[in-house]
């Protein structure tokens, strides 16, 4: 920070140069833990949602495994939706390790 005041950079500048980029990586990481936290959330969704056709993925698939319970041709069904509904997480995190993992390495270079 004291550089850039040397250089003449103003306070705001020194933010969004400075302390925007070291804080990426932080950042990065808490919107991918709150994403897959979103994603994943069971409990909310149950109490507040009335019909089936507005229910998250997981509350589907819970619906669907106790429906399975009865009947032993959805396992199936259980099995793959469960597949399915991992694959937008991981590409989610496929596409944010970029940042992430370019912002644990910046500490660490001289």
């Amino acid at each position: 920070m004291e550089a850039a005041r040397i250089d003449g950079a103003g306070e705001l500048r020194i933010f969004f140069a400075v302390a925007l980029r070291l804080m990426r990586t932080g950042g990065i990481t808490i919107f991918m833990f709150d994403f897959v936290n979103i994603w994943n959330n069971f409990f909310l969704p149950l109490f507040m949602l009335n019909g089936e056709r507005s229910f998250p993925v997981t509350l589907g698939l819970f619906s669907w495994a106790q429906q399975a319970q009865s009947s032993r041709d959805m396992n199936t069904l259980v099995l793959t939706g469960s597949l399915l509904s991992v694959i937008p997480l991981a590409i989610f995190m496929f596409s944010l390790q970029k940042y992430w993992r370019s912002g644990i390495l910046m500490g660490s270079l001289k």
